[in-house]
């Protein structure tokens, strides 16, 4: 996740006192705004558990107002420390500092805590509807989903939700994965727009482990919708052959199978992102990425109009990050940027053994762009997992002891809401490893493909991928 301080605002207190509130932003989005004193107190109480020598450097108090240019050192001393928090694999994953920043979500968006109702869709276009509180965070609901639709604890993690935005064109979009540190109704209900919907989606790569998840009635229904889902989408490229077979097995109702012949097809289980900007080849280039499989995979238009595919294996690149910064809109100015002026643009860079002793930066600017760093790191964590003879379902495992819900909530099991998709719908870690080669492929008009780069480099490489919160 990228935090960022992009703002401050001066603001009346209940004594009719103005102060000056720090604009806390996660992945380019308003989540909360705290003053300085909060900060401070979230501090003191982190140094108490963990001691000054683990803690980043807090700005200093001051005995007098600030200036201007007082407040904007601190906005950016409190934009570091908040960065250096997050990153830091123990402070980051603190229950104490993911506390404090879903309180101050709720206090932000003056949400009073009480019963809701809340939809979270699936990939068939149907909605579970839970009963939570306000106050839950994304654990709590997607441990209430899992019990609405009688999903076993021992799959729970191999499920995440998914912040998305559904355009009037059907497109679907990405915004992020729901974090630890945000309340899933605050944020959709702050978005006040009907488009951004909770979707509940797989959140492992490796089809490996599905049958895991088929050995479960629920859960496989969950990945038939899923896999139904993307090959309408077109996510899933299938000829008329495999179109015609797949169509068959969906009449028949064989779900496996369907699932199994998906499998073999191409960009199966990948997701897709939209259309965004690219320096690889040539700087300016239009892209269309995609992520699975252990890579990004890139369909590039060259300023000749030429269309390239290329794909780039997580197990090639030595590092990524995202940054960020502030543009200002056509009406907008420079300096400083307030939010109804500006807007965040942000880039994923990553770097790649494109051949032997030559390592390459990549940049693709996209608003997408945490959300494929997300992708990347959660690919690093299940390599990581393999390569330890670690086990997935440990990795993935909830608490399920976090939350006792009532007999009312727990009371309502839907299984027949997977069976069938709607028919109307159209569509910092280290890593030794062998590595895959860098395949870059011409299309022509008839979609065949000819090797324009064969960088054939096998062996092991250390890689170090930053993950999204090595910001």
């Amino acid at each position: 996740m990228h935090f960022s301080i992009p703002e401050t605002e001066v603001r009346s207190g209940e004594n009719g006192s103005s102060y000056v509130a720090y604009n806390i932003h996660v992945n380019g989005v308003l989540h909360c705004r705290v003053r300085y004193s909060q900060l401070l107190g979230l501090h003191e109480q982190i140094k108490k558990e963990y001691g000054s020598n683990v803690v980043p450097a807090f700005p200093p108090k001051k005995i007098f107002t600030l200036t201007p240019a007082e407040v904007e050192q601190r906005r950016e001393q409190l934009e570091k420390y908040m960065q250096a928090v997050r990153q830091d694999p123990l402070l980051g994953a603190n229950e104490m500092f993911n506390s404090f920043l879903r309180k101050a979500q709720q206090e932000t968006q003056q949400i009073p805590t009480e019963d809701v109702s809340l939809d979270i869709c699936l990939s068939n276009g149907q909605k579970v509807t839970v009963n939570i509180l306000t106050s839950d965070q994304t654990e709590d609901v997607l441990d209430a989903v899992a019990t609405k639709l009688d999903l076993p604890d021992d799959l729970v993690g191999y499920f995440s939700l998914f912040l998305i935005r559904e355009g009037a064109d059907g497109g679907l979009t990405f915004v992020r994965k729901l974090q630890e540190f945000e309340l899933p109704y605050v944020s959709i209900t702050s978005l006040r727009n009907s488009e951004f919907h909770i979707l509940l989606r797989k959140s492992y790569w490796d089809m490996a482990y599905d049958g895991d998840v088929m050995d479960n009635r629920v859960g496989l229904n969950l990945l038939y919708a899923q896999t139904v889902s993307d090959v309408e989408r077109g996510w899933i490229l299938v000829n008329k052959d495999q179109h015609r077979q797949l169509k068959s097995l969906q009449e028949k109702g064989s779900k496996k199978e369907f699932i199994h012949l998906g499998q073999t097809l191409k960009y199966y289980g990948y997701i897709k992102f939209d259309p965004c900007v690219t320096d690889f080849p040539e700087k300016g280039c239009q892209v269309i990425v995609s992520a699975g499989s252990n890579e990004l995979n890139f369909h590039v238009k060259l300023p000749s109009e030429q269309m390239k595919e290329g794909s780039f294996k997580v197990t090639r690149m030595r590092c990524w990050r995202v940054t960020s910064c502030q543009v200002p809109t056509a009406n907008g100015t420079t300096n400083p940027c307030s939010a109804s002026k500006c807007e965040v643009k942000l880039e994923l860079s990553f770097e790649y053994l494109m051949s032997k002793d030559r390592l390459q930066w990549v940049t693709i600017t996209s608003q997408q762009a945490i959300m494929m760093s997300i992708c990347l790191q959660s690919m690093v964590d299940e390599l990581m997992v393999k390569k330890s003879g670690g086990s997935i379902k440990k990795m993935l495992r909830k608490r399920h002891n976090s939350i006792q819900r009532s007999d009312s909530q727990q009371a309502v099991k839907s299984p027949p809401l997977l069976d069938s998709p709607d028919p109307n719908r159209e569509q910092i870690v280290k890593l030794s490893t062998k590595l895959g080669s860098v395949s870059l492929r011409g299309i022509s008009a008839s979609n065949s493909a000819n090797d324009i780069s064969g960088n054939d480099f096998h062996g092991n490489y250390a890689f170090e991928g930053i993950g999204d919160d090595d910001l």
